[in-house]
């Protein structure tokens, strides 16, 4: 492999999540998103500010509900009391880490009525894992149908997605929940990852013209990020 191709692809895999963080966090509103997995359909959450409570605006995906404050609105609060009710049942959970300035996400459990910083390892492993299997089916037919068959194009086909689509994955899983900010994101994403495929695949696939491999790169990724932005419409990230 070229040694100024090597180069390039190392620096902007390493560049590449840094360059997420900094993009997504200067686009995001400063807010408080609570995650509720299975909740009840008259699930309320609020926050106490001055003696009366702000309820948290609800959005709904699939079997997950997320609930957010925006700070502007909890100017005067200090300590974050959260208020839980259900039907008869209410409880209060009070928020005791120092908030970040704009990734404030976290996740309820109404079992045991706790509230975790960030978004549970199992979910995060479930939901990328379905998002890179769906992404490597869908270009994996493309890859297959521009003609490309040996052993050592499918090891590199492989090596390069997982390394590529889990990165941008799991970046995204980081992000906030709200489907505008998860696609301009994912376009944003998307761009990195063209840039590096184009450089590995270029460099580890021989068995067509690079014209032919060129094509699949760009093919592939335009069915990517259709495909990305769908699956953010649908599933929880």
């Amino acid at each position: 492999m070229n040694k100024g191709i090597f180069t390039f692809f190392l620096v902007v895999v390493l560049i590449f999540p840094f360059s997420y963080e900094v993009y997504g966090n200067a686009a995001e509103p400063p807010s408080i998103v609570i995650i509720v997995p299975n909740p009840p359909v008259d699930l309320v959450i609020s926050i106490e500010e001055n003696g009366s409570f702000v309820e948290g605006r609800k959005t709904k995906k699939m079997k997950e509900s997320y609930y957010a404050f925006y700070l502007e609105d909890l100017k005067n609060t200090k300590n974050y009391n959260i208020k839980v009710v259900s039907g008869n049942t209410s409880f209060q959970i009070e928020i005791d880490n120092s908030l970040k300035t704009y990734n404030n996400v976290f996740t309820l459990n109404l079992k045991d009525r706790s509230l975790t910083e960030g978004k549970s390892l199992p979910r995060t492993i479930k939901l990328v894992s379905l998002r890179v299997m769906v992404t490597l089916v869908i270009e994996g037919l493309i890859f297959f149908l521009l003609g490309f068959r040996n052993k050592r194009s499918w090891l590199a086909f492989i090596v390069i997605n997982l390394i590529t689509q889990g990165g941008l994955n799991i970046w995204l899983n980081g992000s906030y929940p709200w489907e505008s900010y998860l696609i301009f994101s994912l376009f944003f994403g998307e761009l990195w990852v063209f840039i590096v495929e184009g450089f590995a695949f270029k460099a580890y696939v021989k068995e067509h013209h690079p014209q032919r491999v060129f094509a699949y790169v760009v093919l592939a990724n335009f069915a990517s990020l259709v495909a990305g932005g769908y699956l953010i419409t649908l599933l929880p990230v």
